[in-house]
């Protein structure tokens, strides 16, 4: 089956044209002007812009979370992706203590072998640091997982900082990376034990346990470690200020440091904890939501290149769940929905709002994500001979996100009643139409994909 799009805005990292793009056995085959193919169904998507599919870099589909698992597992959480112009998500399979890395994998794999609607891979999270585990870092690499995650908080999954610096020096050795959670876990014990004492049990207890500054403390001392190690290193889900100066301060002192953030930062506050009726559960996440001029600020460095990826955290769980934590606010299951907002919500409220440019928006959701996770050039551009993976957004197209209707397996929404213009319209998956208008129409073409290693280039300063 062939596809022509016609006179679509084609969006890279460096800027837009207007050209035809063929789609043909599931892949790109030819970009020109005035492209004609007998065989080929024609689709006039003028005034429309024609991105790389998106990449989600960062979820948790199917996860085991404070005695309870998440709300949408890979069927779910790759169609509601697939949804909102993602093609590709990468998860994080988890080494538990006691396992192999392996074992973690194998795991995971076993998770995602049901229906999925977009490509995926995994991250592995490294929770326990052996001689062995370190004899399989190469093993991962070779089955096509080619980036680790760290914890610096969670008892079940934290290293400490030695076994950090001995993690990051063998990625390194490896040609690749490790994401790591930052925040400072024994101060926010200490913190939750005080509020605990005194009596402060709300969903407001969560963001004063966890402030923005054990978060910096923690980017900072990652930063040390990385630096020490000669060794690339991302901070992940980047909340606040304060950190993201220990990231640039970093950068300025020749730490190869990249930086994530997530929707829920960009356009969510901590005022949103301080809902009557336990309402503010629903946001809770860690890091938590911080303040508008945080937004301001992440915003900015988004602009400027500082931030690398925008990548949602998405780990979702309905309001029953989040019910678990009603009379102790630790037992709140921590994460929000996003998979299926993000690439709206960033083209609305982003690009359509002038904070940055279509080209940025490329970055941050396909052409960063592909290279900095092995993906590119199969992943993340438009190019003769990659992946027809592509997302039309329609910048006329108003959509209000609503938690009716959506295809992500929460009964509610975080961004409920936000009224968007400029919406995803289309998604081809490898050349596969699934989703036409905003409605998902075919799932279950997802696969695994093997990943190679990663691109360190950073594009600072680009509009």
């Amino acid at each position: 089956m062939k596809t022509l799009l016609k006179n679509g805005i084609l969006v890279s990292g460096k800027g837009t044209r207007t050209a035809d793009i063929l789609l043909a056995d599931g892949v790109i085959s030819k970009i020109g002007s005035d492209l004609t193919d007998a065989s080929a169904e024609e689709m006039d998507v003028s005034g429309k812009y024609i991105y790389p599919g998106f990449i989600d870099a960062h979820t948790h589909m199917g996860l085991h979370v404070a005695g309870t698992v998440t709300a949408d597992d890979f069927t779910t959480g790759t169609a509601a992706a697939l949804a909102g112009g993602t093609t590709m998500i990468i998860d994080f399979g988890t080494q538990y203590h006691g396992e192999s890395l392996a074992q973690g994998l194998n795991n995971w794999h076993a998770m995602a072998g049901g229906e999925n609607s977009c490509d995926y891979s995994f991250h592995m999270s490294i929770s326990e640091w052996t001689p062995s585990v370190k004899n399989e870092v190469a093993d991962m690499i070779e089955a096509g997982i080619t980036t680790f995650k760290l914890y610096m908080t969670y008892p079940a999954m934290m290293l400490d900082d030695g076994e950090i610096y001995e993690v990051l020096k063998t990625l390194k050795e490896a040609g690749t990376f490790a994401g790591v959670h930052c925040e400072n876990a024994a101060l926010i014990d200490a913190l939750i034990r005080e509020n605990k004492a005194g009596g402060f049990l709300t969903p407001a207890a969560h963001p004063a346990s966890r402030p923005d500054t054990m978060e910096a403390e923690a980017v900072h001392r990652l930063m040390v470690i990385a630096g020490e190690a000669k060794a690339p290193v991302m901070a992940v889900h980047t909340t606040n200020e304060k950190a993201l100066n220990e990231i640039i301060a970093a950068r300025k002192a020749g730490v190869n440091a990249f930086a994530e953030t997530c929707p829920q930062y960009l356009f969510l506050d901590r005022s949103l904890y301080e809902l009557p009726d336990f309402e503010g559960a629903r946001y809770v996440c860690a890091p938590p939501l911080r303040t508008k001029k945080d937004q301001e600020v992440l915003w900015k460095a988004v602009k400027a290149g500082v931030i690398d990826t925008v990548s949602t955290d998405h780990c979702s769980f309905t309001l029953k769940q989040k019910e678990l934590g009603r009379n102790d606010f630790t037992k709140i299951p921590g994460g929000l929905p996003g998979v299926e907002t993000r690439g709206n919500l960033i083209f609305s409220e982003g690009v359509g709002k002038g904070r940055i440019s279509p080209a940025c928006a490329c970055r941050i959701l396909s052409e960063n994500p592909a290279r900095l996770y092995g993906l590119y050039p199969k992943k993340g551009v438009l190019a003769e001979g990659s992946d027809a993976d592509i997302t039309v957004i329609d910048p006329e197209k108003e959509k209000l996100l609503t938690k009716d209707g959506q295809v992500t397996n929460v009964d509610y929404n975080p961004y409920e009643g936000m009224k968007l213009k400029g919406a995803v319209e289309k998604v081809f998956l490898r050349g596969d139409l699934c989703v036409e208008d905003g409605k998902l129409i075919r799932r279950g073409l997802g696969r695994f994909i093997k990943r190679g290693l990663p691109d360190y280039r950073h594009e600072e300063g680009l509009a």
